[in-house]
């Protein structure tokens, strides 16, 4: 059997007669098809076999780099509001292999997951390499053969199976998994090659743009200062004038602009809005568990009570210090100012600034910092019950070549563990049945 850090050897070369299933991309949506596959294919005593092809030398860089490198398996919760997309059909993926379900299977495994107080799930070693060995193991333990460095260049039709054609020759199989992820993170893999392969067997494919990726700021801007400071704002995203979305979360200051778990949640909005030419405008509330009347009338009661303090000291009884000593030379008021004499034009917009901050956002930092594409293949080409494309039969789709990308949190792996884990048992007994049909004419 091959190992995941090395070619398939010259002796091992994929034999036509003894493929069954090809899973190409060996990410968590592969590796996870790749296992259910075998597993089925080997507790169904069906004949056949499973090969996992990638183009890299060394497969699952995704998992290793994800979650700081702890790999951030799942969410204690998920819902099909966690994830944007068609979620009608997006309930009964889910359904199909829940959260409970990953949890027992990454045990079954031998990786323990531990909660955090945010919800996330992680491995109790704090490594992700547990994660990926543990998937290695499992695929070698079950007959899958590992193929790096077989990237596949084309898929075609062949009579009723597929003709896959990669680095080392073109083989024929049956069915066909597409794992071969989005757009993300080129340097892992996922270079958006599948859209194209997947586009050649008829499939539609949304535009596609970065998302969970940090958004960078205009120079004249603060937030250099600010590099490292994180607190709550709630940021509401408005597309063409109309609130496209709002959500309150963890803003993080960088040396580029803004990053943290919020930022990166409603920067799909951002980035699709703006990739299909449209204007964008995020607005920040730095004091979200208040109206802009109660901060007002709040306002007119430390300047009653407390005219002595300074403007900037005021603030901070509702933001971080250094945010509030920026606000205020950002909004042209001098820090040390003794609130009651800030003058009505300077309170009003300073409340303004607190309350409805407009982030002069440039771009987005691209697909390089981005953890997940949003766009893709639309789910209603999808059977959402085996994963198997409407329009190519014998052709299963996983993990973030769907449309369909999930909140931060481990929600995406989720996504990947359940489409995999569907497409890889779906595809394995759909070739259970064809043979015994075949024997019963």
């Amino acid at each position: 059997m091959a190992s995941g850090n090395q070619l398939l050897p010259q002796s091992q070369r994929l034999n036509d007669d003894e493929v069954s299933v090809a899973v190409v991309g060996a990410g968590a949506a592969g590796l996870t098809a790749a296992i259910a596959a075998a597993d089925t294919l080997s507790k169904e005593e069906a004949p056949g076999r499973v090969i996992l092809l990638d183009g890299a030398t060394h497969i699952g860089a995704k998992i290793l780099v994800s979650g700081g490198g702890r790999c951030n398996v799942t969410h204690d919760v998920v819902m099909p509001k966690d994830f944007f997309g068609n979620r009608n059909i997006i309930r009964n993926v889910l359904a199909a292999f829940p959260v409970q379900h990953t949890i027992a299977w990454f045990g079954s495994l031998g990786v323990d997951l531990k909660r955090e107080p945010t919800g996330k799930l992680f491995p109790t070693t704090d490594r992700a390499r547990t994660v990926l060995n543990a998937l290695l193991n499992r695929a070698r333990h079950v007959g899958v053969t590992i193929c790096p460095d077989h990237r596949v260049g084309e898929i075609s039709r062949s009579g009723s199976g597929y003709r896959v054609h990669h680095t080392h020759g073109p083989i024929h199989v049956a069915r066909v998994i597409l794992a071969t992820g989005g757009q993300s993170l080129p340097r892992t893999g996922s270079d958006g090659l599948g859209y194209r392969l997947v586009h050649a067997l008829g499939h539609r494919v949304t535009p596609t743009a970065p998302a969970l990726v940090p958004l960078v700021l205009e120079q004249s801007m603060f937030h250099a200062t600010l590099s490292g400071l994180s607190h709550e704002v709630e940021l509401t995203t408005v597309v063409e004038g109309r609130g496209a979305d709002r959500r309150t979360g963890s803003l993080l200051w960088t040396h580029f602009g803004i990053s943290g778990p919020v930022v990166m949640d409603v920067s799909r909005f951002w980035t699709l809005a703006t990739n299909r030419g449209a204007q964008a405008d995020l607005y920040g509330n730095f004091v979200p568990s208040r109206t802009p009347d109660k901060l007002k009338a709040w306002f007119t009661v430390q300047a009653t009570e407390h005219p002595k303090r300074s403007l900037a000291r005021t603030l901070t009884l509702l933001v971080p210090e250094r945010f509030a000593h920026a606000l205020c030379l950002y909004c042209s008021c001098a820090p040390q100012k003794t609130i009651a004499q800030v003058s009505r034009i300077d309170r009003n917009r300073l409340l303004d600034a607190l309350t409805k901050f407009q982030f002069p956002v440039e771009r987005d930092r691209g697909w390089n910092f981005a953890e997940v594409t949003a766009g893709g293949v639309p789910l209603d080409e999808i059977d959402y019950r085996t994963m198997e494309s409407k329009v190519a039969p014998g052709l299963y789709l996983t993990g973030e070549i769907l449309d369909c990308d999930g909140r931060i949190g481990g929600f995406n792996f989720q996504w990947a563990w359940t489409t995999g884990w569907l497409a890889g048992q779906s595809a394995a007994r759909s070739l259970r049945a064809e043979d015994i049909a075949s024997r019963n004419p």
